[in-house]
């Protein structure tokens, strides 16, 4: 859907603003074929990259989770940002179903380490890992690699990942910004500033109202996204596009809430 010249658009949930979008695939280590997708800017070069490390498959966690989905169809054009989004072992999507299965986030090491090196391999600048729920712990747990910047992480849990993996990054020093939920399902701002201590340099950002699942607040989470990943780009992001628009398949997600997997145990991390 395009507009008329000199008209602006209002930017909505379901609006997909002009990028350069591309199918890719990684390959892990040991063997398995995940689905992805990366946007980039238009007309320049990317002045940063966020990798999208998704919330958990077995509760309806998939490269398209609604905050991801809006930051591949935003931030290439509004913020000048690489959007990269994958499918972890055995997760589906629209993109497709990535091979493997889910491994309560042991396996999920591979998958990591995957994304890293392609955004390497297409000398995508200035990496940034982007996690959400089951997504932080991934980041804390296999994250922390010479070719990244830094680290986002929304709605952390630390479920999965152990104090030695917060000990690493504090030991490291890259920068690790937690946004946290007022009305987080599983950790809230009092516990996660004891908890986050343990890394110094740590940035806990309370976001009064929210929830675990950003729903009404993922202009927040983008607008303190691009704050840390681009800094030179003014936030908060304009909510108006002069150029053309697409409009998304919000159908497509309609059996992928939260609502759906209500019912549906919560896995546990595997003991050693």
């Amino acid at each position: 859907m395009g507009n008329d010249r000199g008209m602006s658009n209002q930017i909505r949930a379901n609006s997909i603003l002009p990028a350069h979008r591309e199918d890719i695939e990684l390959h892990t280590a040991d063997g398995v074929t995940l689905v992805g997708e990366l946007a980039r800017p238009l007309d320049r070069d990317p002045v940063a990259t966020v990798i999208c490390l998704h919330p958990l498959p077995t509760h309806g966690g998939m490269m398209d989770s609604h905050v991801f989905r809006k930051a591949a169809w935003r931030l290439p054009a509004l913020a000048g940002l690489a959007v990269l989004r994958f499918n972890t072992r055995g997760t589906s999507s629209v993109r497709g179903t990535s091979g493997g299965t889910f491994a309560s986030g042991v396996d999920e090491r591979f998958d990591v380490a995957a994304a890293i090196e392609y955004a390497e391999f297409a000398d995508l600048p200035n990496l940034w890992l982007l996690g959400w729920s089951f997504g932080t712990d991934l980041t804390l747990m296999y994250g922390l690699e010479p070719a990244v910047t830094g680290a986002i992480l929304l709605s952390p849990p630390l479920r999965f990942s152990r104090p030695e993996h917060l000990a690493a990054w504090a030991a490291d020093g890259k920068p690790v910004t937690a946004l946290i939920p007022e009305f987080d399902d599983y950790l809230r701002p009092p516990e996660a500033a004891e908890r986050f201590a343990a890394i110094p340099q740590a940035e806990v950002v309370p976001v009064p109202g929210a929830k675990h699942l950003w729903v009404g607040d993922a202009e927040k989470v983008l607008d303190a996204v691009v704050q840390r990943v681009a800094p030179a780009v003014p936030t908060p992001l304009p909510q108006t596009w002069d150029g053309p628009i697409e409009t998304g398949d919000m159908n497509a997600y309609a059996n992928r809430t939260v609502a759906a997997f209500a019912d549906v145990e919560v896995p546990t991390p595997l003991k050693d």
